[in-house]
């Protein structure tokens, strides 16, 4: 484990008997009649299967003129709902104003969104007035693809003493056409969890998928990538919702989706299921043949550096690159490969052999 940062173990934060943490309710708080009954159906709904309640006070919008939340008086909309039904309460916090405010309402556990990630001077600000508060914090990943962004946020949080620390993954933004509305690129919170596996990690299939209609696959693949548990907005009314109606489900819905999931064990015990030991180690086995070509070909790439460069050639050679491609996907497909791994794949071998080429054209 890596001893990076000190993170208190929180009962239920971590997946444990293959319950994850549920965190569930509206996108934004309205009214405090809204609240109070959402949060109500959601618990009739839903049981035991949701531990937290959440709804958004502030509410950073992209373009002016949009519903940006009702602001502080929804505080106690949300603290009394969570003492209605006997649960904690979480809401979202962009500066100072909003820690204080929070804290003097009572609420027990803040996030810090996506918007206000991406801003160190931001996130620095909340830590330091923070500082000395015993309060659990969940920091959203940052807009863009920035791993180390988001760590960074971790790392301010934990330097003024706050170690009950989770993150939750929400999709990054991205300039491609997707079905997502931020795209999940697993990728990023897996090499998170690789780095530091002492943080827990929440997944929020809401704003990745931008609609309704993918929470449920989204909620499954979270589970199936062993994370620690879920943030689902859930609206009584969802198409009339003031912000992000597409999103939202019904409490029912909600509780349908929960019921649906397959939440499988996030790790193996080495005496457990000898055939999948059996399995990995043959796949350990290639991994590591993989890297041995991989080096030889780098090897191969800064002889070819050395004579482009006695031949005062230049180091990318385009009907080579294409030909190399195209050999690859013709492969690639007839074993069952798609396009756009091998794409991907061969894209970063490239590069390192171009890195290669240069290192040999620079002596």
């Amino acid at each position: 484990m890596n001893d990076k940062f000190n993170i208190v173990p929180l009962s239920g934060w971590t997946r444990a008997e293959n319950k994850p943490l549920v965190i569930a309710g509206p996108c934004s708080a309205e009214g405090e009649e809204q609240v109070l009954e959402t949060v109500t159906q959601i618990v009739k709904h839903c049981g035991d299967k949701v531990h937290m309640i959440r709804a958004g006070i502030w509410k950073p919008r992209t373009r002016p003129n949009s519903f940006e939340g009702v602001g502080e008086i929804g505080l106690p909309w949300l603290k009394n709902a969570g003492i209605a039904v006997g649960l904690p309460v979480c809401v979202e916090v962009a500066n100072p104003e909003h820690v204080e405010a929070a804290l003097k309402a009572g609420i027990d556990v803040l996030w810090i969104g996506a918007r206000t990630t991406v801003s160190p001077f931001n996130v620095q600000a909340i830590a330091d007035a923070l500082k000395g508060i015993d309060i659990p914090v969940l920091i959203k990943n940052p807009v863009n693809p920035d791993l180390e962004l988001w760590v960074g946020a971790v790392e301010r949080l934990n330097a003024v003493g706050i170690d009950k620390l989770a993150v939750i993954h929400r999709g990054f933004s991205s300039y491609q056409k997707s079905i997502y509305r931020n795209p999940p690129m697993w990728e990023i919170p897996i090499e998170l969890r690789r780095r530091y596996p002492q943080i827990p990690i929440i997944v929020d299939p809401s704003h990745m998928g931008g609609t309704r209609d993918l929470i449920y696959v989204l909620a499954q693949q979270g589970m199936d990538m062993g994370f620690d548990g879920l943030m689902i907005e859930s609206h009584i009314q969802p198409d009339k919702a003031w912000s992000d109606a597409k999103q939202q489900v019904t409490p029912g819905r909600l509780a349908e989706i929960l019921n649906s999931l397959i939440v499988r064990q996030p790790e193996v015990g080495q005496d457990e299921f000898q055939p999948l030991h059996e399995l990995r180690a043959r796949v350990d086995r290639i991994d590591a043949y993989i890297i041995e070509l991989l080096c030889e070909r780098m090897g191969l790439s800064e002889e070819i550096g050395e004579f482009k460069k006695n031949a005062h050639l230049a180091v990318h050679q385009a009907e080579r690159w294409r030909q190399i491609v195209q050999r690859a996907l013709e492969k690639g497909k007839n074993g069952g490969l798609t396009e756009e791994f091998i794409l991907k794949l061969f894209q970063q071998v490239h590069n390192e052999s171009i890195f290669h080429q240069t290192k040999v054209m620079e002596k």
